[in-house]
């Protein structure tokens, strides 16, 4: 990136519009960094504390106007909330910033208004992805301590799919795919079987993450394809409820997603199942 970058636009008091001597136009996020500054002035190259987001060229406008309109405090909270998931390992795109800003503001008008907008997924967010749901958890109660605006707990998977979506050091499947497929796998599993998924339970555990490694391979074309059905044929004479309720998962499968999961993928679903409802 150029050293040299210009003001273009004072924002607010945390965002300003900035324009490098290659004509890039850059958002410069900085407490206070609007504070005293107008058009023309140089950034000074050792400013603290700053971060440089691109913004795309099809959206420019409209995104900066977003920034000018939302409080600074919600831009300061988004840096802290990023500072908060880098320590805890998630390489973020600088993108965040603009999403999650925008986020943490519609969601405090929501709230005001009266309006809640329920997320039907927290249990499997804070589930499968337990790192982001933190961070999302905190987020709320910094959204409370900072500026007094009081969510429910279902925004902490909100702000955890926003971090998904951002990570950069982590290829996933689409969070919100993901986790709609293992809240389906969990009906059938529990209207066919006597499961009981309990908090604690480690087999409970091991269900999930079995699940959350099946979703990642049938979404990215890599179900296993092994033609040997011998751990298939076990299962199904000595599990038969299991295999079963397996069974209806790849019909399910099949018609939601267009997918054929072969025996293997069917045995070893069966075996977790099995531990989960035992017959």
């Amino acid at each position: 990136m150029p050293s040299r970058q210009t003001i273009k636009k004072v924002l607010n008091s945390s965002v300003v519009l900035v324009q490098d001597d290659a004509g890039v136009e850059r958002v410069l996020l900085g407490k206070g960094i609007g504070f005293g500054h107008k058009p023309g002035d140089e950034v000074p190259p050792d400013a603290p504390d700053r971060v440089f987001v691109p913004l795309p060229d099809d959206d420019r406008q409209h995104l900066t106007e977003l920034l000018a309109a939302i409080p600074p405090g919600y831009i300061e909270l988004t840096r802290e909330i990023v500072a908060l998931a880098g320590e805890n390992g998630l390489d973020l795109d600088p993108h965040i910033y603009l999403a999650l800003t925008d986020h943490l503001h519609f969601a405090a008008e929501r709230t005001r208004q009266g309006l809640r907008v329920a997320n039907r997924f927290t249990w499997e967010m804070r589930t499968l992805y337990p790192g982001q749901w933190a961070v999302g958890v905190r987020s709320v109660e910094l959204l409370r301590e900072r500026l007094g605006v009081e969510l429910p707990e279902d925004e902490a998977a909100n702000v955890a799919f926003h971090l998904i979506n951002a990570d950069t050091g982590t290829k996933h499947a689409d969070p919100m795919r993901v986790v709609q497929l293992l809240n389906s796998v969990m009906q059938i599993v529990t209207h066919t079987t006597s499961a009981r998924f309990d908090e604690d339970d480690l087999h409970r555990a091991r269900f999930i993450s079995h699940l959350q490694y099946f979703a990642e391979r049938l979404f990215s074309g890599k179900l296993l394809t092994s033609e040997d059905d011998f751990l298939y044929k076990q299962l199904a004479g000595r599990y038969p409820r299991a295999v079963g309720a397996a069974s209806r998962v790849a019909a399910y499968v099949r018609q939601a997603y267009g997918e054929e999961p072969p025996n293997e993928e069917i045995a070893y679903l069966a075996l977790h199942i099995a531990r989960v409802a035992p017959e």
